[in-house]
């Protein structure tokens, strides 16, 4: 019950909205529920009538016939009540779908605002598959389970209380006994319900783990083909699948008990209501069509809790997906831009580290003490073992992450005091995995800078040395790539992320092993493209090819998230230190030579 409670006060705001659509609706249901319980008892008077004028003309009763203007005036009545309860079930129907699918799709832009919200720690610990399959199969599950279930519930409940009601208006008797069926399908329920619903949770969280592997495979492809390693995929998926089977398997089967056991009761009191209704129909304390209309009505008893149980399943599924997609809706966000922000016109791009501390865990941290002074205009190659630390800094230094002490300047300004759009707004950054999106070339590199000028773009295309090869394609800057944009080399596309970043015109640039895919010849043009566009910048510079970065005007050595070594190329080497090393550890031979 607790569960139930904190769902709907979950979801209580998303169809608060639609709230008039939802009251509309369900007086619709009302209406055509009322209209359902009549009925029986109305059909009741028209078996009773035929019956007497039966019995009246066996017997041989003087003027005895079949009343059939009483009866014709009763069928249409019915005919009314059919009608009218049909079209009140239609109504509900189609105000119901455009409440629970306007109600959807608020929830969806909420999820995607929430992921807006959201520090990039938290895509570092769950997989991007998993999120996809909360944002779409889980709200699609809450989708079908409210349309599905919402208006049968409802229905179900004052189908139940005035199958009753009127139950009582006809035999008390019956109507105690046909109440005694509520309270014990109401215990095999909740007890069924207590075993299930972890269940379903664990199949809905299988769901979602099979989306994440599905994702990693198809993205792998290429690789996973290259080292022959199908048969672990294979085998990575069918461990996942089964699962899943097992899963699915346990929630729908425990679910699926609760039909035949409600079933059973209501068959126990269906036969118990027949003997007594019989008993008192002989002996005339009720009539034939009082009996009739009390047998209707039980079944209108079982049918509400036949339905809750056949739908189950669907409700229970909604209840794991609201749960997993509320997990994401209450997730931490990130700090709130401070309201007395800082914004800095015309940034130079001075760059300061005064102590910075950070770690990805409160009890691990990374970096311990870091300080570092960069000028306005500088090149500053970052460089160190793998997991020294190169990344994280750049993560820092755009506010990706915030630090646990010391400062981070821009100009002076430190970085928390500043909107963190207008702090990225200051960056150009060509990360080693390029991010193409389904669009022409012309759109990618604009993406940069939305309105440049057709002029501009193709000049920043010239500086990252990709026009040429623009030029020879079918379409030139209209040419569409694809969806992963694959109709285009791996070092192409990142020439195309360089064009991006230069059309930006960013203060600050930075580079995360961007030359790591392109070949010799290309790299030595485009590096002395890159000193240009440097020019009057700051740059940074993260490689582990020492040889794009010997021109560098300074040198940060990083090493367990310290700053461990700092100056030029030919003073490092100098030094005979930590750098040294690393360099002649790539080219010592060629030194040697």
């Amino acid at each position: 019950m607790k569960k139930l409670k904190d769902t709907i006060r979950k979801i209580s705001p998303f169809v608060k909205v639609y709230r008039k659509l939802f009251i509309a609706a369900i007086l619709f249901i009302v209406v055509a529920a009322i209209f359902t319980a009549i009925a029986p008892k109305i059909e009741g008077l028209i078996t009773t009538s035929l019956a007497k004028d039966v019995m009246n003309i066996a017997k041989g009763a003087k003027g005895a016939f079949v009343n059939f203007n009483y009866i014709l005036r009763v069928l249409g009545v019915l005919a009314f009540i059919y009608i009218f309860g049909t079209l009140s079930t239609y109504l509900a129907s189609l105000l119901l779908t455009n409440a629970i699918q306007n109600t959807m799709k608020d929830l969806r832009n909420a999820v995607q605002g929430k992921i807006r919200k959201l520090p990039i720690s938290y895509f570092d610990k769950n997989s991007y598959g998993d999120v996809m399959s909360r944002i779409t199969n889980d709200i699609d599950t809450i989708s079908n389970a409210l349309q599905q279930s919402f208006s049968r519930v409802i229905n179900s409940i004052l189908s139940l209380t005035l199958a009753i009601a009127m139950m009582f208006t006809i035999n008390i008797k019956l109507a105690l006994l046909a109440i005694l069926i509520i309270p014990i399908s109401y215990l095999l329920l909740k007890y069924i319900v207590s075993k299930s619903q972890n269940l379903f949770y664990k199949q809905q969280s299988a769901l979602g783990k099979m989306n994440g592997k599905v994702q990693e495979i198809y993205t792998g492809f290429n690789e996973i083909k290259l080292y022959g390693k199908q048969e672990d995929a294979i085998k990575d998926f069918e461990n996942i699948n089964e699962e899943l089977f097992n899963t699915g398997f346990k929630a729908q089967f425990v679910s699926s008990i609760m039909s035949p056991l409600v079933s059973l009761v209501s068959y126990l009191g269906v036969a118990a209501i027949g003997i007594f209704g019989a008993i008192y129909a002989i002996n005339g304390i009720m009539t034939v069509g009082n009996l009739q209309a009390s047998i209707r009505y039980i079944w209108q008893i079982n049918q509400p809790i036949s339905e809750v149980t056949q739908l189950s399943a669907a409700i229970q599924s909604a209840f794991a997906a609201i749960e997993r997609v509320f997990e994401i809706l209450d997730e931490k966000e990130e700090i709130p831009d401070k309201v007395d922000f800082i914004k800095l016109e015309n940034p130079l791009g001075n760059v300061t580290f005064e102590h910075v501390k950070f770690g990805y865990n409160d009890d691990k941290v990374l970096i311990e003490d870091l300080s570092a002074e960069i000028k306005s205009g500088q090149m500053v190659a970052i460089v160190g073992p793998t997991g020294a630390g190169k990344t994280t800094l750049i993560n820092l230094l755009m506010r990706f992450y915030d630090i646990q002490g010391g400062a981070i300047k821009i100009d002076g300004v430190d970085t928390r005091d500043m909107k963190r759009k207008d702090l990225r707004s200051i960056f150009g950054m060509v990360l080693q995995d390029t991010w193409l999106y389904n669009g022409t070339i012309h759109e990618n590199i604009e993406y940069g800078r939305f309105g440049a000028s057709k002029e501009e773009i193709i000049e920043a295309a010239k500086i990252a040395n990709v026009h040429h090869f623009i030029k020879t394609l079918p379409d030139g800057y209209n040419m569409f790539l694809n969806e992963e944009a694959s109709n285009i080399s791996q070092g192409e596309k990142q020439l195309l992320t360089i064009a991006r970043a230069i059309i930006s015109n960013p203060a600050i640039l930075i580079l995360d092993e961007a030359t790591s895919s392109v070949d010799t010849r290309l790299e030595i043009l485009l590096q002395k493209a890159m000193r240009n566009i440097m020019k009057g910048r700051t740059s940074f510079v993260i490689a582990h090819r020492l040889s794009t970065i010997r021109n560098a005007d300074l040198i940060l050595v990083i090493d367990e998230g310290n700053i461990i070594e700092q100056g030029t190329h030919n003073e490092l080497m100098k030094k005979g230190g930590f750098y040294e090393k690393l360099y002649n550890s790539q080219f010592g031979s060629q030194v040697a030579n």
